[in-house]
């Protein structure tokens, strides 16, 4: 379907099992809390290929402050329901959210199967950003983050891309185009190419999330 561009179809199921072929198939729901559930694959494709992340020079003065600071500290999986939840929050200019309580189960019953995961921004105590997706073999599928601080979501994302390059992977699927996204790198490829980027890493062997820990990215 061309308008709007990427709807697949509409239903009214959303369960783990479903999201997770869905994903396999490069299709994504989204949608508002009364509508049915809505199924996406939009042509073109935003991703980010890990050997192409972009830092821009403020940015690594950012990254060069927080280092010398140490006053943050990253964790991975520590509280992924409550991610998805700070995600979920209302935020200026957006009269609702597509994280419905729905979304917050299903994805969350992914995470338990390994197959979701989150990556925390902290300062003590105070959780101040971060971000979740889901993962299939070795494709990572970006979904939403958050900051409730300046920078704390591009310091998850960047610790996530460095993360995920040390574990095996190439790119992170990030749906649709944003400037946010596009200032890191991240570019738009044709439907059928992404196709062939899910279809090849997603049957590679998964790695061990259990035994991984988040990599402090470089300046």
């Amino acid at each position: 379907m061309r308008e709007p561009n990427g709807l697949l179809a509409a239903g009214r199921d959303l369960d783990a099992r479903r999201l997770l072929e869905a994903y396999r198939q490069g299709i994504f729901p989204w949608y508002e809390e009364g509508q049915p559930v809505l199924w996406w694959s939009p042509d073109p494709r935003m991703v980010l290929h890990l050997d192409e992340l972009r830092i821009t020079r403020s940015f690594a003065k950012v990254l060069r402050r927080i280092a010398r600071e140490r006053r943050w500290r990253l964790t991975l999986d520590r509280c992924f329901e409550r991610v998805m939840r700070e995600c979920a929050a209302p935020r200026d200019g957006q009269p609702g959210t597509w994280i419905t309580a729905d979304i917050v189960a299903a994805y969350s019953e992914l995470h338990r199967s390994g197959h979701a995961h989150s990556v925390e921004v902290w300062e003590g105590d105070t959780l101040l950003g971060g971000l979740y997706g889901v993962s299939i073999g070795r494709m990572f599928f970006g979904e939403s983050m958050f900051s409730k601080v300046p920078e704390a979501s591009k310091y998850a994302l960047v610790s996530l891309a460095a993360t995920l390059r040390k574990a095996g992977f190439t790119v992170i699927d990030c749906q649709q185009n944003t400037g946010h996204l596009a200032s890191f790198g991240a570019r738009e490829i044709g439907r059928a190419a992404f196709l062939r980027l899910v279809a090849e890493f997603s049957a590679l062997p998964a790695p061990d999330w259990s035994g991984m820990s988040p990599e402090v990215p470089d300046a």
